[in-house]
């Protein structure tokens, strides 16, 4: 499954995902990772989430993230969760451009049932129409 948390610049998104994964890891079955662009809240998360500085992998767009997540996925296939902050950072993408890539994103959670959650730097409102259903409320 695809979540999205979004909200405009200092919105508390970045703190909502980390809470959102520590109070996961507390009955999660499988593995958990989180990932974002810099190191400065990898000391915020549980012991159990493993940290992930994606710039030390030069991802470059939309199609190489989906690779890491298929790569994680076959290389720890009790992978359940992976969060994602800073989602735009990540995959150096607009998001008007990447319904494709969110369509993949979808079919490879289902297949290896992974639930992956992003977050946003934009408004509900200012999403394109296919990522609403994947908001969190």
């Amino acid at each position: 499954m695809v979540q999205i948390i979004c909200g405009e610049k200092g919105t508390g998104k970045t703190k909502r995902i980390i809470s959102l994964a520590n109070s996961i890891s507390n009955t999660a079955k499988g593995s958990m990772i989180f990932i974002d662009d810099d190191n400065s809240y990898m000391y915020d998360l549980g012991y159990s989430i493993r940290f992930v500085n994606i710039t030390d992998y030069s991802i470059s767009d939309p199609s190489m993230f989906l690779g890491f997540v298929c790569g994680l996925c076959a290389s720890d296939f009790d992978l359940e969760y992976v969060f994602v902050d800073r989602f735009e950072n990540v995959v150096h993408g607009e998001l008007e451009g990447l319904e494709s890539f969110f369509s993949q994103l979808r079919d490879q959670c289902e297949k290896h049932k992974l639930n992956i959650v992003l977050s946003v730097s934009k408004g509900k409102d200012a999403l394109p129409g296919y990522m609403l259903p994947f908001v969190q409320e």
